[in-house]
């Protein structure tokens, strides 16, 4: 087996080179960094803390993760047997909030250099309103938000079963290398992989998806620049990848209104959220065929989700639900669709697409897809961390100022109060924070309406809100 610096090395698994694809096409090499802070609201013994990121560290190993490049321009990776670096302390707290938040989100916008280098950073900080914690920066090449969460969880675990009596030691990791030998297995021509491919390319050939809009006319615009009346698809982001995050915050109670009909209905809030969205679209732009990219964690297995790393895949989740379908209807839809997916995730996200452009000759840069949505249901409120009481603690994302996509929506719950927050990326010349709230505001009313009134059609919810 090749190594490096007495490393085994292996190649890189399809979900990096998902990353690295949009990469190559992007000036701004930070656009793959994912920045966020947790803080408690009491005094921290940093010894303590700074030796618990370094067990954590030894427990994680895909946070030990390297990337190295073939003189052919080839990227693979390997990990090293332990992390020396200094954990830094900054203290933050003798200015305002809005400092800290400046600082932090500067940290976030530094892209990682690839070569043989760390691609994490931690910062244990002192905030300004009395809570402490760390800030922690991952390159998505190594992370998705689902280990770097455990990770976080892991970290604190450590810390209070140090602190703390009756707080249990954390529960083992899986390894991250033994997980990716398992995903080149598939990757290396197995038969799964061959009925994914056959699932995926009947899916595609089925029929042409069309492009639906924010507004509802982007699309008879492009018609009207190409001169193609039949067009299905646009070119929908700008030509810059200057990015803002814009959130809206969704109370406790309505929430926990949402999260009881989806355990009645036996459906996930990611299938009742995509229902709301793709309404939205179907209303504003006329079609009962809508696509919106689906974010799939592939972290079925426990194994698979203690293993770090970054393990997302995205796919359209694409559903023709006609007006006269009730709105529980137009939801088990959706979560059929779902599963679908869910079935075959393991496929090469670049080769779907890539697939499907070839399929219906799509010209560079054109798109089916308006945004994309991710919904992150594992927060730090989950068992062990409810055993601190009422410690109170919070967690913030920062963006990087960087998107290749127009419009990419993270829901996740906060840790405060379990409320869901709406975190819009998009490109600040695609898409507008006004834009942003008309499209939250109707997808909250057609998310309520729904779920008061799930015999109500799509047609009579579209048109009553």
């Amino acid at each position: 087996m090749k190594t490096r610096k007495g490393y085994p090395v292996y190649p890189l698994t399809k979900a990096q080179k998902f990353h690295f694809y949009y990469l190559d096409f992007c000036p701004r090499k930070e656009v793959l960094n994912i920045g966020t802070s947790v803080t408690i609201e009491v005094e921290i013994d940093w010894e303590v803390l700074k030796q618990s990121i370094y067990k954590a560290y030894e427990r994680c190993d895909s946070m030990r993760l390297r990337l190295a490049k073939d003189k052919d321009g080839t990227w693979y990776q390997y990990v090293v047997d332990r992390e020396e670096r200094d954990i830094e302390f900054v203290d933050l707290s003798q200015g305002s909030e809005e400092d800290a938040e400046r600082t932090m989100r500067a940290w976030t916008q530094v892209p990682f250099e690839h070569q043989d280098s760390p691609l994490n950073r931690i910062v244990m900080i002192s905030m300004p309103n009395g809570y402490n914690g760390i800030y922690f920066l991952a390159d998505h090449l190594s992370m998705d938000a689902q280990s770097l969460i455990g990770f976080l969880k892991d970290v604190i675990e450590i810390y209070c079963n140090a602190t703390y009596e009756n707080i249990p030691y954390p529960a083992d990791t899986s390894s991250y290398i033994e997980q990716l030998k398992k995903d080149l297995a598939y990757e290396a021509g197995s038969r799964a992989k061959e009925r994914d491919t056959e699932f995926f390319h009947r899916l595609i050939e089925a029929s042409e998806p069309i492009y639906n809009g924010l507004e509802g006319d982007e699309l008879a615009r492009q018609r009207e620049r190409e001169k193609k009346p039949k067009l299905r698809s646009v070119i929908d982001v700008s030509d810059s990848v200057d990015s803002e995050l814009d959130c809206f915050h969704l109370e406790a109670e309505p929430t926990e209104r949402l999260m009881k009909f989806c355990e009645e209905y036996h459906v996930s809030l990611a299938t009742l959220l995509l229902m709301g969205l793709r309404t939205y679209f179907q209303k504003m732009n006329g079609n009962d065929d809508v696509s919106i990219n689906s974010a799939i964690a592939r972290r079925a297995t426990l194994m698979e989700k203690r293993c770090g790393g970054t393990r997302i895949h995205s796919f359209p989740c694409r559903t023709i639900v006609s007006r006269d379908r009730t709105f529980l209807e137009g939801i088990y839809e959706v979560r059929d669709r779902q599963n679908e997916l869910f079935r075959h995730a393991n496929f090469d996200p670049v080769e779907y697409f890539a697939y499907r452009s070839q399929t219906y000759n799509l010209e560079p840069g054109h798109t089916y897809e308006s945004m994309s949505l991710t919904y992150q249901p594992m927060s730090l409120r989950e068992k062990g961390l409810a055993r601190l009481g009422d410690i109170k603690y919070r967690t913030r994302w920062y963006p990087n100022g960087a998107t290749t996509q127009a419009m990419y929506l993270t829901v996740m719950h906060r840790s405060e109060d379990n409320g869901l927050d709406f975190n819009f990326e998009h490109q600040v010349k695609a898409v507008s924070r006004k834009q942003l709230e008309y499209l939250y505001y109707y997808v909250c009313r057609i998310l309520f309406m729904g779920i008061e009134n799930p015999e109500l059609t799509v047609g009579e919810i579209i048109d009553a809100v």
